[in-house]
């Protein structure tokens, strides 16, 4: 019943993608050719050369010579698995989709793209009079091999200066491919490898942009340089964030894969292929700051069973429920955070009380007092109707905030004040996690953002005042205590999985707020969870630096494990959202990541790929390569639970704990039960010595109460002497009847 299930919605998933890519193309002729997927799984030939032997083979028959074969390939995959990327008519791919060894056919379409403080925040730091724990552990994550798919490099940045460096690692495969405005001396020891991907890309959309792995919008870039970017000192942007600009493993080596475009996006074929040469190349982390890409569940699945920890985004869709991207239970999926600095700025009023907001001014603009007027929602009928040019225009947040966060209605409200001939905007809104949105929208317009409460004080002001004043004052930089942090930023993407309620999305969360990174010759301030996922990809280069032997679920493990889920001032953490609320595993999997504990978790949830290939058999491949009787992914050996749908009678799920840290070891379990659930472990005592490294215990759950329920929430601690607190967090929904469970 559960593969059915997990089958039905995968199938759903691709049948919808590929209805609304129709949709979006129109009618598309029967001899229209348009760039398939073809997906056949293992590689049946070691030698790569055969690989594409077999698909030339395979299309041959198909298309008619071998010629046309070659000619029609666009990318082939022979690396890590087998399949190829080519230019077919609906019913070529419908004849390839028939044959025995062809996993899936579908057509591909393309993903959009999803410092200085931000490591010190996390216990990181390197000029703290010594660096220690982590960074010293995993040798600042030397020669670890990061591979990035995104927009590409800009070489020249300091971020990727490698003097000092050692030479490339001797495992490393790959190559330094050319093009405009890019030549092999554009590698270095630091970037020892880039590839780019234009196949089957429509000409006009790559139009203006590099034909080279050189980086034209900077994404690729920041993320780069956010996860191993070499120190950089004095940086800053426009004199706000100034410090020591560095990567998570500053030491690491970088490998770019250019498989997305300013405006083509990220090309299914293109990442796919870029995933492919990884895995030749020799990387020993992915990074891909992404959207939902669930066509590279199968590119995934084998870098990771061929050791690489795959990282990706988690999505840039929050608050809302069920928003989270890249599900899969073999990746590690990021949420965004907020971090210990604001942009404080000062707003004089008329009658010289001061409030402040946020807001990035670094420039000075007309220096003295604006009018101030009240804009109400600030539309274009409200506006209209008033004189707002050359003044300061008071606009508020929609009232259905919760559905339409400030990131959709702020632009909307700067437009019509701009538009309006308004001098400038002061927002009311509940959430200030767009300030980097400030450069690209105000674009010379002051712009500034206050919480409800102040911004109900400029409203009775204005209200008030028969000639009401402001004054804004350029941005301060503020860090460290008084600035409540961390928090989930209201932009990250959250749980549960439409596709797969049985796995807890995200994994963990990493700053993604205003993170200060290179861009071009310069540095520049983004937020989105594009941003925290090279975070976790630099502490997943220090972990694996540090232990070399562990698994990408070993690291996984650690990571989710050791999160933290209070502040520093012991409060738990917040999410962000109307209202504001206490996170869950569905905002932030674990809780927030804590690399110096991560470096030593005492027990570590292992995943064989083998276990993560019988559930993608019964979720993706043929029904008859599925050979589990029950494959919910809560019977994976992941480092979490999710139930989605316990009913009456008990249910029981097991895992399996590995002691990496004392030899000899005894954890006792601590339970925090799901309200209306009752959870027992067994055993609850787990002893470790010399020749008992491993335990198995069973989890059972029950419900309380035959009443349906919404997911509640809890945690697995396992506890030695006060050293280790090995947490796992659980979500268990109740459910009567499966035909209510969908509208619970």
């Amino acid at each position: 019943m559960g593969s059915q299930h997990l089958l039905s919605s995968m199938l759903l998933l691709l049948f919808l993608s590929s209805f609304i890519q129709m949709a979006a193309l129109g009618h598309t002729p029967s001899s229209t050719k348009l760039l398939y997927i073809v997906y056949m799984g293992e590689r049946q030939h070691e030698d790569p050369n055969l690989v594409t032997a077999s698909h030339h083979d395979m299309l041959s028959s198909v298309l008619g010579s071998k010629e046309e074969a070659v000619s029609s390939i666009v990318y082939s995959y022979k690396h890590g698995f087998s399949g190829f990327a080519a230019m077919l008519t609906e019913s070529q791919a419908n004849k390839i989709a028939e044959m025995p060894e062809v996993i899936s056919c579908n057509p591909s379409r393309s993903v959009p793209l999803l410092t200085t403080r931000s490591w010190d925040y996390l216990d990181l730091g390197f000029e703290q009079p010594q660096p220690t724990g982590l960074l010293v552990r995993g040798n600042f994550g030397d020669d670890i091999i990061i591979g990035i798919v995104d927009t590409g490099i800009w070489p020249e940045s300091r971020s990727f200066d490698d003097h000092g460096y050692g030479p490339v690692p001797s495992r490393w495969k790959g190559t330094c491919e050319v093009g405009q405005n890019f030549t092999v001396n554009h590698c270095n020891r630091k970037i020892i490898g880039a590839r780019w991907y234009a196949g089957g890309v429509d000409p006009s959309l790559i139009e203006g942009d590099y034909q080279s792995p050189r980086d034209s919008e900077g994404h690729g870039t920041h993320t780069a340089s956010t996860a191993a970017g070499s120190l950089v000192s004095d940086a800053s942007f426009h004199g706000l964030g100034a410090g020591t600009a560095r990567g998570g493993a500053p030491r690491a080596r970088l490998a770019i894969y250019k498989a997305c475009w300013a405006k083509a996006g990220c090309p299914y074929a293109s990442v796919l292929k870029a995933i492919d040469d990884a895995i030749h190349d020799g990387v020993d982390i992915l990074s891909l700051s992404l959207g939902a890409i669930h066509f590279s569940i199968f590119a995934s699945i084998h870098a990771v069973a061929k050791g690489i920890t795959v990282v990706f985004s988690g999505g840039n869709a929050g608050p809302v429920p069920q928003t989270i991207y890249n599900d899969l239970p073999w990746v590690i999926t990021v949420a965004a955070s907020t971090i210990d600095r604001s942009f404080p700025t000062l707003l004089t009023l008329g009658d010289n009380r001061t409030v402040v907001g946020q807001s990035i001014l670094y420039e000075s603009t007309d220096e003295g007092f604006k009018e101030l007027v009240d804009g109400g929602s600030c539309s274009r009928d409200v506006l209209n109707s008033s004189d707002v040019v050359g003044k300061i225009v008071l606009c508020y947040q929609l009232a259905i905030a919760s559905s339409s966060p400030p990131r959709r209605h702020f632009p909307l409200a700067a437009s019509n004040v701009q538009e309006a001939g308004g001098k400038g905007i002061i927002f009311a809104q509940y959430s200030a996690n767009i300030l980097s949105f400030i450069e690209d929208i105000c674009n010379g317009t002051v712009c500034v953002f206050v919480d409800y409460e102040i911004g109900k004080q400029i409203k009775d002001y204005v209200t008030n005042t028969r000639s009401p004043l402001v004054k804004v004052s350029l941005t301060q930089d503020k860090v460290g205590s008084g600035v409540m942090s961390p928090r989930v930023a209201a932009f990250s993407s959250r749980g549960p999985s439409i596709l797969f309620p049985d796995l807890v999305k995200p994994d963990i969360a990493a700053p993604g707020f205003l993170i200060l990174a290179a861009v071009k010759d310069s540095f520049k301030f983004e937020s989105g969870t594009s941003m925290s996922c090279p975070h976790v990809s630099g502490v997943a280069a220090l972990l694996k630096a540090a232990h070399p032997h562990w698994s990408p679920a070993a690291i996984k493990s650690a990571l989710v494990t050791t999160a933290h889920t209070a502040n520093a001032y012991g409060f738990p953490i917040e999410a962000e959202g109307v209202p504001r609320k206490h996170s869950d595993p569905f905002d932030f999997g674990g809780g927030h990541i804590d690399p110096n504990k991560a470096v030593d978790p005492g027990l570590i949830y292992d995943v064989d790929p083998e276990d993560y290939f019988k559930f993608f058999n019964c979720t993706y491949g043929p029904s008859t390569t599925c050979d589990l009787v029950d494959s919910r992914l809560y019977h994976l050996n992941l480092p979490s639970i999710s139930i989605p749908d316990l009913k009456k009678r008990q249910l029981t799920v097991w895992r399996t704990v590995i002691n990496v840290g004392d030899t000899d070891s005894i954890y006792r379990a601590m339970l925090e039960s799901p309200s209306g659930v009752n959870m027992v472990v067994e055993p609850s005592l787990l002893q470790f010595n010399a020749s008992t490294t491993t335990h198995t215990f069973a989890v059972m759950f029950t419900p309380l109460q035959m009443v349906q329920g919404d997911f509640n929430f809890g945690s697995l601690t396992w506890l030695d002497d006060g050293k280790h607190a090995v947490r796992i967090p659980i979500a268990v929904r109740v459910i009567i009847h499966d035909s209510f469970s969908d509208t619970s």
